[in-house]
């Protein structure tokens, strides 16, 4: 038993190493990881990374055009703009990240109930989430924002209701794909439950899926983030977030004589977005068995 065991761990390590070097070799994964890094820490430490506080208004410094003591310029009540995009971050990307990750959590124990169990489980589950699926889902986010009203709560429970229905899918997909597989049958057969049958021994093989779901969400929920803060039905204008940076930015003179008060979180918003895409298609790469 010992020897089998150190062949086992012998193998994971291999299996691990060989993984993290097929990860490492992917540069655009690797780009975006980086990318990813730089702005999520900065937002996290942006108190030592700025003197300004966001919401400060000094109307002598108005309209500044980035230099030494603004590195990013200031928007037109003088308020500092790289310190509002470091604490505007850490908003949207909380946001992007709380959303997607609830919105996938209840598309895979939907998505796994009905893949599992079929049947009318199934049709009424996939009903569901075809009647989600009749709006597009900007629409829909729209929709629910005019019942619940703009705010941070409700953004996100707006986001992880409206979220959910792309894992839902594939994780249900994959469930009808792999529970006549024979390891499945064997774990019937020795009497385990029907919750660990699916949620020890077919979910850890519908990880890809619902890591390539929930990355595309994030970058999703992001953007859509922005566009309602722009719209100004997102979060409270008071508070800083990257949408409402570009809402203050949005009158035609800003645009046409103050470049840099939408032209560098509109920057911002678009790197971070594509490293999460790149990161998520990286790590797709080396979680999904079939490439194994």
């Amino acid at each position: 038993m010992t020897t089998i065991s150190k062949a086992a761990k012998g193998k994971s390590s291999s299996l691990l190493r060989k993984n993290i070097k097929k990860f490492v070799n992917n540069k655009l994964a690797m780009v975006g990881l980086i990318f990813m890094i730089i702005i999520l820490f900065s937002a996290i430490f942006a108190p030592l990374l700025t003197q300004y506080e966001p919401a400060k208004i000094d109307l002598k410094a108005k309209s500044v055009a980035p230099n030494s003591e603004h590195l990013f310029g200031t928007d037109k009540l003088g308020r500092d703009l790289f310190s509002r995009i470091l604490y505007g971050g850490r908003v949207s990307i909380l946001v992007g990240v709380v959303g997607a990750f609830s919105g996938s959590l209840i598309g895979v124990v939907l998505g796994s109930i009905a893949g599992y169990f079929g049947k009318w489980t199934d049709m009424l589950l996939i009903r569901l989430s075809e009647v989600f699926q009749t709006f597009p889902q900007m629409i829909l986010i729209l929709i629910m924002v005019t019942i619940l009203g703009p705010g941070l709560s409700n953004l996100l429970i707006i986001f992880s209701i409206t979220g959910w229905m792309t894992t839902f899918r594939m994780v249900r997909n994959e469930f009808m794909a792999l529970r006549g597989e024979t390891y499945v049958k064997v774990a019937e057969a020795f009497g385990m439950s029907k919750s660990s049958v699916m949620f020890k021994q077919i979910l850890p093989n519908v990880f890809s899926p619902v890591i390539v779901a929930t990355t595309v969400n994030i970058a999703g929920f992001i953007l859509s983030e922005a566009g309602l803060s722009f719209l100004g039905l997102g979060v409270p204008s008071s508070t800083p977030t990257w949408g409402n940076i570009l809402n203050a930015a949005k009158s035609i003179e800003v645009i046409s004589n103050y470049w840099w008060m939408w032209v560098i979180p509109g920057v911002v918003i678009s790197i971070f977005v594509l490293a999460v895409n790149f990161f998520g298609d990286g790590l797709r790469d080396v979680l999904d068995p079939k490439q194994q």
